[in-house]
């Protein structure tokens, strides 16, 4: 049987009241039992609060008691209110009424009851009742009418956000907004349906207000959304944070206005905004390189995803620059950056083209014909005009892309190549700002490209005279062997002065040089090679290493070159030994037959061009079997390895070395060269045969 309070028992609790936060919140539930003689048995806490009756002096007594009389039998046990409430309850196991009650003041007011049976342990029967004012259920019914015809007739956009931030409800007025049905929303991040280009300020004042902060009222936003992708609107939030009911989570409740008429110029100014960010990106981020393929993958990285879904870059492949653009012929273009968030094939076609051929009449034709960027839908007409490939033109057809830009890419008057920008269904159609925007791109960019196009004939120039300087075979002799490498610098960095040698001499000598021109491009080059011819020219001669180091700095100076570094050995394989000099340059190594890696680097003097500093020359023997490395710095130092730590690793990497000199070679520059040097490499490697011991005592 359930608890009741008895006679003098003090009353712990108030009345039981619904959920803080609810519409129910405030309405008093009172809760008693009549047992099978009509008398109170159970009498809850709310029930004093709404009769008047403390428990002491109710309980055990009849019901009647609780109800008006209205007549002489009315008070009666078996034929008043009461009576009916605990026949009813027994009866229909469920019944709802109203009827009028009497406060123990005298006052009358009505109520709504509910009644049921409640068989206890012992077999006994007790009807339940609860009762509430009926004023009081009368303000909450009309109260939740109210909400479902706000939420169901309103024309103002209403929306009801979870503490993540998730859809919980919606009105059909907000749904037509969005373009989306109401049940679509549901469990979906705000953020996600109302898509803005704010940099996540909208998610942060949305954050704010769930988090208990001030409500906002008409705050202006301007955003785009799933259902309506090519529509920009302004629409104004009032929001505020809903309280925390018992059992449930906070969230955000808000109503929105679409204002986008009104503030059309607001939407100007955000799309004008979204493109002078896009422009200042450009600006930053296309050009960092003197390279020809960096720049146009910058571009494309510019425009995929923010402005479109897909871009390429292509170069014209004129026979001559200086021809004109006969649009009767076919355009030749090389592809040099594509970039695309598409489907996989479509992907794979535009990334995997390098070679393009578009015949007469293609849109590209169109665009040179009139030198500024045109749009043209992507249809059978467009790909059977431009794509003369059958397969390639149904692959654009199921890319999903319905609208291409395309825009040439001039610089110093003449059309060097083309940019286009693909976007599908899922983007607005492109506008005549987008337009222009894209010619903007293009010209950035074309400027750019011209920049390292020409820079990278520069470069070819400086090393084709380069390798043209270097010997192409080396001629050691009987008694060496040796394996040589050069490896320019990547293609974003400028040729360097690297340059090396090995020498015949009179009686079977050897002279090995190695050298580094500081500076890049042609000039280095160029100096690198007068450097070497002078170099072979004095070591014929025979002179003491020092005293060639001096001739070359003194032809250093009188060139104009103001710093250079220089190692020269010369080789007696009749006595096994060296005699060596350097100006600034990195060590020699040799490798002992026994594995050890000795450092000779007492003969180090000063760079060439420097002057008045005499250099000098130190010997040392050489035991048959030894490798000797020469080297110049782009092996040993790189960025975020100073020389000291390269040379140790040279050194390690020398020590365990195996194999021929060629093998040793290959071995020694994968391992001490990243995947894109940014300086030129010289590595010679020189084994001793035949070494004559010096004579004894």
């Amino acid at each position: 049987m359930l608890p009741s309070d008895q006679p003098g028992e003090a009353r712990a609790h108030g009345p039981i009241l619904s959920e803080p936060g609810s519409l129910l919140e405030h309405v008093a539930v009172a809760v008693f039992g009549m047992d099978g003689e009509g008398r109170v048995c159970y009498w809850g806490p709310g029930a004093q609060g709404l009769f008047g009756h403390a428990a002491a002096e109710i309980l055990t007594r009849p019901a009647a008691l609780l109800f008006p009389p209205a007549g002489s039998d009315d008070g009666d046990l078996h034929s008043g209110p009461a009576a009916r409430l605990a026949e009813r309850g027994r009866a229909l196991g469920y019944w709802r009424v109203r009827l009028p009650v009497l406060h123990r003041d005298g006052s009358v007011f009505d109520c709504g009851f509910r009644v049921f049976p409640v068989t206890g342990t012992a077999g006994g029967s007790v009807v339940m009742g609860l009762a509430s004012r009926s004023d009081e259920l009368d303000r909450v019914k009309a109260n939740l009418a109210f909400l479902d015809a706000l939420f169901e007739t309103c024309p103002i956009g209403l929306v009801m956000l979870d503490e993540d931030l998730r859809y919980v409800h919606v009105n059909q007025a907000l749904a037509d907004m969005d373009g989306m049905p109401a049940p679509d929303h549901l469990g979906r991040a705000a953020t996600e349906i109302m898509i803005t280009s704010d940099g996540g300020e909208f998610a942060r004042m949305l954050r704010a207000v769930a988090d208990g902060g001030t409500p906002l009222v008409d705050t202006l936003v301007g955003l785009r959304t799933p259902g309506h992708p090519d529509r920009d609107q302004v629409r104004s939030f009032s929001l505020f944070p809903l309280s925390r009911a018992v059992g449930t989570r906070s969230g955000v409740g808000g109503l929105v206005v679409d204002v986008t008429d009104r503030e059309r110029a607001l939407l100007e100014a955000t799309a004008a905004r979204r493109r002078l960010d896009l422009l200042d990106r450009a600006a930053a981020r296309i050009g960092t390189t003197l390279d020809v393929d960096t720049t146009a993958r910058e571009l494309v990285d510019v425009a995929v995803p923010e402005f479109c879904d897909g871009s390429v870059v292509e170069l014209v492949e004129w026979m001559d620059p200086t021809e004109a653009f006969d649009p009767r012929l076919p355009l030749f273009t090389r592809r040099i950056a594509a970039r695309a968030t598409l489907s996989r094939p479509a992907v794979e076609q535009l990334e995997g083209l390098e070679h393009v051929k578009y015949p007469p009449g293609s849109s590209i034709h169109r665009m040179f014909a009139t030198g500024r960027p045109i749009c043209v839908p992507v249809d059978e007409d467009f790909t059977t005009r431009t794509i003369a490939h059958a397969e390639r033109a149904r692959v654009i057809l199921d890319s999903g892309l319905v609208s291409i830009l395309i825009a040439p890419l001039v610089a110093r008057g003449t059309v060097q190549g083309i940019a286009m920008f693909g976007r599908s269904a899922d983007r607005p159609a492109f506008t005549e700002q987008d337009l222009s925007l894209a010619g903007e791109l293009a010209s950035r960019a074309a400027l750019c490209l011209d920049n390292a196009r020409l820079y990278s004939q520069v470069q070819d120039i400086a090393l084709t005279l380069q390798r043209a300087l270097l010997p192409d075979a080396l001629q050691p002799g009987p008694h060496l062997t040796v394996a040589h490498r050069y490896l320019p610098g990547s293609r974003v960095t400028e040729v360097g002065g690297d340059w090396y040698d090995v020498i015949g001499l009179p009686g079977d000598r050897v002279a090995l040089v190695v050298g580094d021109v500081m500076g890049h491009g042609v000039p280095a080059a160029a100096s690198m090679g007068r450097l070497r011819i002078t170099a072979e020219a004095l070591a014929r001669h025979g002179p003491e290493p020092h005293d060639l180091l001096t001739e070359l700095d003194l032809c250093a100076r009188e060139s104009g070159i103001e710093l250079a570094t220089c190692l020269y050995v010369a080789y007696d394989p009749h006595t096994g030994d060296a005699r060596i000099s350097g100006a600034g340059h990195p060590p020699l190594l040799v490798r002992h037959p026994d594995g050890t890696v000795e450092t000779i680097a007492d003969a180090m003097g000063v760079p060439l061009g420097v002057g008045g500093v005499p250099f000098r020359t130190m010997r040392t023997h050489l035991p048959d079997g030894a490798v000797l490395a020469l080297y110049t710095d782009g092996l040993i130092e790189a960025r975020g390895r100073d020389i000291d730590t390269g040379l140790a690793a040279l050194r390690a990497e020398l020590g365990r070395a195996e194999g021929s000199l060629e093998e040793m070679a290959d071995r020694i520059l994968t391992a001490m060269l990243p995947a894109a040097p940014t300086d030129d490499t010289v590595l010679v490697l020189a084994r001793i045969h035949g070494a004559t011991p010096p004579p004894e005592g």
